[in-house]
Parts: C-alpha cells; structure tokens; sequence
C-alpha cells in the first residue's frame, strides 16, 4: 500500500522509504516551470474535453454575494453554481466547458479561478487509504488494565509519551469544547465516540455544499476507517469501554469531506472549514492533503485558485475561533530543502514527475498560514521513519507510530502503532502523520479546557511554549544499516524534526 497515491495521511506500517498508508499526507511549497504549468492546465482542459463536468472554485471579493454580471457570466462560460460562500468570497461551480477557467478570469471582479480536479466528476480512479490492523480478542485479552484505565488503555504507548495518562489526573476536557475532525466521515455509533459526539457540529461536505441529513457525515462500509481512528484519538470517552482519547472530556464532531474513492478535493474542504466556522468548533483536525495536487504552485492558474479558496477558508475558521491542526504527511520529505521530486501529482488522472520547489509550492492545508503543522513520532520518541520534517515548516511533534522493526514499545504495549476505533464497534492500529495530528489537536482542545476565553492565537502560543524540547536525532539511521535516513537542522526548542518539541498533555491542564 502506498501512501503516495492517497489524500489522507493514513496510518500503516512501512519500510523506510516507503509512503504510509496513514491518513492526510500533507506536503509544503512546490514550484513548477512554465511548460509543466501548461502541461497541468492542458491535462486539466483534456479532463473536460469530452463534455463530462469538473468543479472550479472562483474567488472574488469577499463579504458580497455574486453579482449579476458575475452569475450571467459563469453561466455564459458554460457553468452552473453549486453554493457559494459570500464571506470569503470563494464560488464552487461546475462545468463541461473545458475553457471555463480561462473565460471566468477575464470576467471584472474575478480574483481567481481554477478547475478544483482533473478527473471528471465523479472521479473515476479509487486510491488506497490504508487498511488498519485489527485488534483481536487474544490481543485485546492481554491488556490488563490498571484502576482508572479503560480496558484498552495499557497498549496505547501514546498517552504517557505526552503525559496525556497523568493530564487525566487533573483534568478530561471541558464539555464546552469540541474538535471537529475534517476527515473520511466519523462513526458516531461507536460505543467509544457516541457520548461525546457533537451532532449540532458534524456535516457531509463532500460535494462542497453543506449535506445535514442524519447520519450523512458516516463512512459507508466501503469507506476508509481513516476518520473514525483519528476522532477516537482525540476523544475516545473514558467510560470503561476501548480506549481513552488524548481529550476523553471533549466533545468530536465528523465533518466528511472525502469522496467514496477517497479523494479530498478544495470544494469540500473549504465547506469543512467554513461550517467549523460557523458552528462553534475548537480546534479542526486535518490528516490529508488537498486532491489532486500533492504541492500547489502558484504559478499555476489552476494550482494559485485552490490555495487562495483554501487560505480564505482555513483563514476564516481561526478567525472565528478555531485552532487549525494539519499532519505533515508520509513520504520522508524535507519541506526545507531547495528541491523536491512529487511523483504522484495530478493523482485523480495521470501523475508525472514534476520537480517543484517547496518555497513556491504548498502542501495544503498543513502549509497554509496560521496551521499547525505536526510531525510524527515512534514509540521510542524519534521521528517516525516516513514523517516529513523540515527547519522552518514543522511547528510541533506528536505520537503517530512507528514500525516496530524501527521502534518498540515498552511492555504492555505489543504494537509501534497507535490503537484507535474503527467502524462497527472495533478497534485497531493505524500509524502516520495523520495520527500524530490528532494528538496535538486533543492537547490544543485541552488548553482552549483550562482558558475557555483564549483566543486561537493564545491556544497556539501555549501549545508551542508547552511542549517539551526534543534535540535533534544525530545522525538519524532509522533502520540501522549505516546510512543516514534524513537530516535535521536546528536546535534543541526548535528544529525540522520536532519543531518547537513534543507536545505535552499534563502542560496543557496545568500551566
């Protein structure tokens, strides 16, 4: 399994080297040339060539509603409105017309504009998003729990690497939080997650408009699991049942934004960001990166239009209030470094080595402005073996597993993953950047717990001053065989692989 061909940073244990198959795989600045730039925009005319629609974002002016002139002009371009989000001035259309984004930029008032995939709608490939390991009852049989600790908490390693076992001493979270997980969808019936699921918050985003139909923002079984692990690992209830989540007190809300073939396209994350906005949310948690690119350059037309819609968006969630958490992703990249080769982008059609400079092109949303951008660690505190890092581009380090060949776990725990819920009442373990994410949102929602009136801004101030500094790993031979595997950069309270450090639970309800 691959991650390389997946949105979301899934979790999955893999040799070095190789992607996870984890959740949100977040990637930085990419840049192309003017002839690969033409290449991306023809490949993207070609999608749309045969009549069949693809969805655009167009940006205008925010805080108005679309014009006249504006709607007349979309429809004469051969599009057709699906919502429109007046406050950022972001509009989702779709068209058949293959020169839409092109015609649209030339219309007054129109900031930008570009094609949201390359694949008709619906997109047409399916991507692997990790399978997770299931728990069995012969494992689950040799956790004996302590009194106090929910039947699954003796293998979940993670919880004492953030001191999230002795946070719980002090404090499990206000009710008056919520973190809302932007995701694969969440099982709300799952008997670890249902008594701290926030309805009122949770949605189906997937086709950039809001869906509130009952139940809407669950995974089918079809579907990746990928949601219902990361919203366990925030706030699986301590009710004697499962696990323990890192924020047990916390309310989790689902806002579904991945399609069934699980792409996460810029249409229905901004609608995930945008109803977190408006419905109260905390702290937003984002394991994946934005389909299809893996790194937007914005000397793309197209590529420039998602990053703008998604900075509006992500921009104005905060505003309201909500910390915005984003995994880094899983290919061992180093987001500092001068160059970088994405071999997956566009990954709904036909990807191609592109060389791109991460100053220049994004990894979105973990790169956009304000997001707190998470890196992964084993079971032995290092980076995980796939974790990106990057001096500059990594703001904090949190638990999200590791290979057991590369880092074990002290006894009881069996497994260098993390346990979390899955669908249908189950549990397993899932490894990634996109497990990592979800700790240090439930260590932000632990904060915002204690300072119920701190700002975003204060909420991310703390969870930095927080954490506790992690040198570099120098060398960093991962795997044992003499070569080093990455390079880390920086010193001890700030550098590429753990940025400001490892974040820290007992901190958060105590200082």
């Amino acid at each position: 399994m691959t991650a390389r061909r997946k949105r979301s940073r899934r979790p999955a244990a893999i040799p070095l080297g190789m992607a996870m198959a984890t959740a949100l795989v977040v990637v930085p600045n990419v840049t192309a040339s003017a002839a690969e730039a033409n290449a991306q925009a023809t490949q993207t005319a070609q999608a749309a060539a045969d009549g069949t629609s693809l969805s655009y974002v167009v940006n205008v002016r925010p805080g108005h509603r679309p014009s006249a002139h504006l709607k007349k002009a979309i429809t004469k371009a051969g599009g057709t409105i699906v919502t429109s989000y007046d406050r950022i001035g972001v509009i989702v259309v779709h068209s058949a017309n293959a020169g839409f984004a092109a015609a649209i930029r030339d219309v007054r008032g129109v900031e930008s504009a570009g094609a949201t995939r390359t694949a008709p709608l619906p997109a047409q490939s399916t991507t692997d998003v990790g399978t997770p390991k299931v728990l069995t009852a012969e494992e689950a049989a040799k956790a004996e729990a302590a009194e106090g600790q929910d039947p699954l908490e003796p293998l979940q390693w993670d919880l004492p690497a953030i001191k999230a076992d002795k946070a719980h001493e002090v404090s499990l979270g206000s009710r008056d939080v919520t973190v809302a997980v932007i995701d694969t969808g969440v099982d709300d019936t799952h008997p670890d997650i249902a008594p701290n699921f926030d309805r009122e918050a949770s949605v189906n985003c997937v086709t950039g408009k809001p869906d509130m139909t009952e139940g809407a923002w669950r995974p089918s079984a079809e579907e990746s699991p990928h949601g219902t692990h990361v919203a366990g690992e925030i706030a699986a209830a301590k009710n004697g049942v499962g696990v323990t989540g890192v924020a047990p007190g916390v309310k989790v809300s689902g806002i579904k934004v991945s399609t069934t073939a699980g792409f996460f396209y810029t249409e229905a994350v901004v609608c995930g960001f945008m109803w977190a906005a408006e419905h109260g949310v905390d702290v937003t948690n984002n394991s994946y990166y934005t389909d299809p690119w893996y790194f937007n350059c914005k000397d793309d037309p197209d590529q420039k239009a998602l990053v703008e819609a998604l900075t509006r968006a992500s921009k104005y969630a905060e505003w309201k209030g909500a910390v915005n958490v984003a995994a880094a992703g899983n290919e061992n990249y180093d987001l500092a470094a001068d160059k970088i080769t994405d071999p997956v982008s566009p990954n709904d059609s036909t990807p191609s080595d592109r060389v791109i400079d991460p100053s220049e092109c994004l990894d979105i949303p973990t790169q956009l402005p304000g997001v707190v951008t998470v890196a992964s660690t084993g079971a032995k505190g290092l980076k995980s073996s796939f974790s990106n890092h990057g001096l500059g581009v990594i703001d904090i380090a949190a638990p999200g597993g590791d290979s057991t060949r590369y880092q074990t776990p002290a006894p009881p725990a069996t497994s260098g993953l993390i346990l979390g819920p899955l669908p249908g009442g189950k549990w397993g373990y899932m490894a990634g950047t996109s497990m990592a994410s979800p700790h240090v949102a439930g260590v932000a929602a632990l904060i915002k717990s204690t300072r119920p009136h701190a700002p975003a801004a204060l909420v991310k101030a703390l969870l930095y001053a927080q954490a506790d500094a992690t040198p570099c790993t120098d060398p960093y031979d991962i795997d044992g065989d003499g070569k080093v595997d990455a390079v880390c950069e920086g010193p001890r309270n700030y550098n590429g692989f753990y940025g400001f450090g490892t974040a820290d639970a007992l901190d958060a309800v105590t200082k």
